[in-house]
């Protein structure tokens, strides 16, 4: 088992007898299937639909005090926290950013337990394998608890490049992206069966309509990587923006109807004059466009 230590990850911490309640108003995930151990994975939504924050949510169990751990960039926490604070109203719910004290650390190829944090399987993939909220100090004794090989975090961003899992800020903005362009809907991160939710009707709408024709998609590439940020493009036209990348693998945001019609045109995909090839992810449901009646 190899595991990393994330340091772009913070903690944020709501607590209180109508946590759950709360939570379960205004966020993607449902909170009825939130339990100590069963994380799940969604998002605080602008009105419109846009991601203000991703993140992963756990219980902790009651004899730990329990009350619910957002994992979440590290970066926004701050202003997840005030965000919280805006919708919380009269909600009897104590909200605080732990990034402080507390932070994450990813384990995968292997399976194990540490008393030394709260573990949790990703709910994105379980590929992606375990994630543990723990103070930093803890880190080694949950290493060894785990059996696992400590190694630096750029290992674990291309253990997610390869498994095609897009990651916030570095494969879309925050506050200009929807749900189904960071395959949100496709990695466990928006029920579409609890009822409301903050940018619910435009989500549902997106959903229903099939009208979600941006997605973040893995690319390959050889040689070197492009930067994140270059455009994409096929000839003339952008189509997209590259994301992270790693190993000959990377992610990118693009049109799948311009993609297609590339395809279909026999034009190069490129970004900073390196030629990708998009494909499918292995755990897509989205319907992947045909080249060949995009020719016709």
């Amino acid at each position: 088992m190899n595991a990393a230590f994330l340091p772009d990850r913070g903690v944020v911490k709501v607590a209180g007898d109508a946590a759950r309640k709360f939570l379960n108003g205004i966020v993607t995930s449902d909170l009825d299937r939130v339990s100590p151990g069963a994380a799940r994975f969604g998002a605080l939504l602008t009105p419109q639909g846009k991601i203000i924050a991703d993140f992963m949510v756990v219980e902790a169990p009651a004899e730990d005090g329990g009350g619910f751990f957002l994992d979440c960039p590290k970066a926004l926490a701050p202003a997840l926290v005030e965000k919280l604070k805006f919708y919380r109203l009269r909600a009897k719910v104590a909200i605080e950013d732990m990034s402080g004290s507390l932070g994450v650390m990813a384990a995968w190829d292997g399976a194990g337990d540490t008393r030394h944090g709260l573990v949790y399987a990703d709910p994105r993939l379980p590929a992606l394998g375990l994630r543990v909220i723990l103070p930093p100090d803890n880190v080694s004794a949950a290493i060894g608890d785990l059996g696992a090989n400590l190694i630096d975090a750029t290992a674990y961003d291309a253990h997610r490049i390869a498994l095609a899992v897009p990651q916030g800020g570095v494969d879309f903005t925050y506050g200009d992206a929807f749900p189904h362009e960071t395959d949100m809907d496709q990695l466990t991160g928006v029920d579409f069966d609890k009822g409301c939710f903050i940018g619910q009707e435009v989500v549902s709408r997106m959903e229903h309509r099939g009208t979600a024709r941006t997605r973040i998609v893995p690319v390959a590439f050889d040689g070197p990587a492009p930067m994140g940020g270059d455009t994409v493009s096929a000839g003339e036209k952008t189509i997209g923006s590259m994301g992270s990348a790693a190993s000959g693998q990377g992610l990118a945001m693009l049109r799948l109807d311009r993609m297609a019609d590339a395809l279909a045109q026999g034009q190069p995909i490129t970004a900073g004059g390196i030629t990708l090839l998009p494909r499918k992810p292995g755990w897509a449901r989205f319907a992947w466009p045909d080249a060949a009646k995009a020719a016709e």
